[in-house]
């Protein structure tokens, strides 16, 4: 049995590295690895594989920069050729970004089983290309891997068969437990002249976020607030640092004196500094699950979420765009009691065994019956 996992962003490589490490146990399974270059350059993505002890992948399509359009036909054009030439049996794709459409459409095109691992999720916003890229690789994939009893739901109203649909947890927590002993080995907040809990970290990158001068300008209003009284780590995504520049944004952070501006971060000393600080404000949803994990607040900048297990549990807060609504909800996480965090059901960083234990003995089955 030969299948294909795909990987394109940062957010890929995180739950990637537990399914090709689970996968390990199968030795009938050759897994091929393939990179679309969405991300690709080392502290976007190189650090990521050598941190996170993903193999070099097997092909890199290099498909970079470009529109989203561009980037899915050339993703497609590309994952097609490597696929006539390989011949695998399946194809594991993973998240929302483009590089999973792209490979999920063109699995199925070529006939492919195709495999979604973190079905299911939804903001219910389809001005936000993750929300269509999610809900078309799920109407194509025949075993859909949900992370959370929410995505399952959706999956069922969405009229996906039960035979389809696996509740095996989430597999961004298995690289966290994996990681976090390594992590905190690093002593990351010294390294910034700062204490554990006297901290927050901060992330952009959606176009809702980034993309809208007045939507960003008021995102950056309420950080120089905020860092009047909480320290802040911002490490800046590409995406986010050309709209700063673009907007004449970047001279109001650098001259604010506790907000501190960072190249992207690799994945430990990212995650190392999440879960020393005090406050995760973010419009990522994998940080939501982290910091939920952690037993960090969260709050996130959005007025959705696809993760709303992480608002029901406690530990997240829907804040918007607004300045006040950021602020409402900064104030509201850090006046909010302490308690241990309490996890969704099968985040016990044990996913990616339930994964590849499922996906051979279901494809095996589906092979028997063709």
């Amino acid at each position: 049995m030969k299948i294909v996992c795909v990987v394109s962003a940062r957010p890929n490589f995180m739950k990637a590295a537990p399914i090709v490490e689970a996968f390990r146990a199968y030795p009938e399974v050759e897994l091929l690895l393939a990179h679309t270059g969405q991300h690709y350059d080392d502290g976007m993505s190189g650090i990521f594989f050598r941190e996170l002890g993903l193999p070099r992948p097997d092909v890199n399509f290099g498909i970079g920069t470009g529109t989203r359009v561009e980037k899915v036909a050339e993703t497609m054009k590309a994952f097609e050729r490597f696929c006539l030439r390989e011949k695998p049996d399946a194809a594991i794709v993973v998240g929302d970004v483009d590089g999973t459409l792209a490979c999920g459409l063109a699995a199925a095109q070529l006939g492919l089983k195709l495999l979604h691992v973190e079905a299911g999720l939804r903001s219910f916003d389809r001005t936000m290309p993750e929300e269509l890229n999610r809900t078309a690789v799920d109407a194509l994939a025949d075993l859909l891997f949900c992370s959370e009893q929410d995505a399952v739901d959706n999956l069922r109203r969405e009229g996906i068969p039960d035979g389809r649909i696996f509740f095996v947890g989430n597999v961004m927590i298995d690289a966290l437990v994996k990681s976090l002993p390594l992590a905190r080995r690093l002593d990351a907040p010294r390294k910034y002249g700062l204490r554990p809990k006297e901290y927050a970290t901060v992330t952009l990158h959606r176009p809702a976020a980034v993309d809208d001068p007045d939507a960003l300008a008021g995102v950056v209003g309420a950080l120089l607030e905020i860092q009047r009284e909480t320290p802040l780590l911002f490490p800046v995504h590409p995406r986010a640092a050309a709209r700063l520049d673009a907007f004449g944004l970047r001279a109001k952070l650098e001259r604010a004196p506790n907000i501190t501006l960072l190249e992207p971060l690799g994945y430990l000393e990212f995650l190392a500094l999440n879960a020393d600080a005090k406050l995760v404000l973010t419009d990522s949803g994998g940080l939501q699950e982290e910091a939920l994990a952690l037993g960090v607040p969260c709050v996130t900048v959005r007025d959705n979420t696809e993760r709303p297990v992480t608002c029901e549990l406690g530990g997240n807060r829907l804040a918007g765009l607004t300045p006040d609504g950021i602020l409402r909800a900064y104030r509201d996480a850090l006046d909010a009691e302490r308690t241990p965090p309490k996890l969704p059901e099968l985040w016990d960083g044990r996913a990616a065994e339930r994964i590849a234990q499922t996906a051979v003995e279901r494809l095996r089955q589906l092979e028997k019956r063709a």
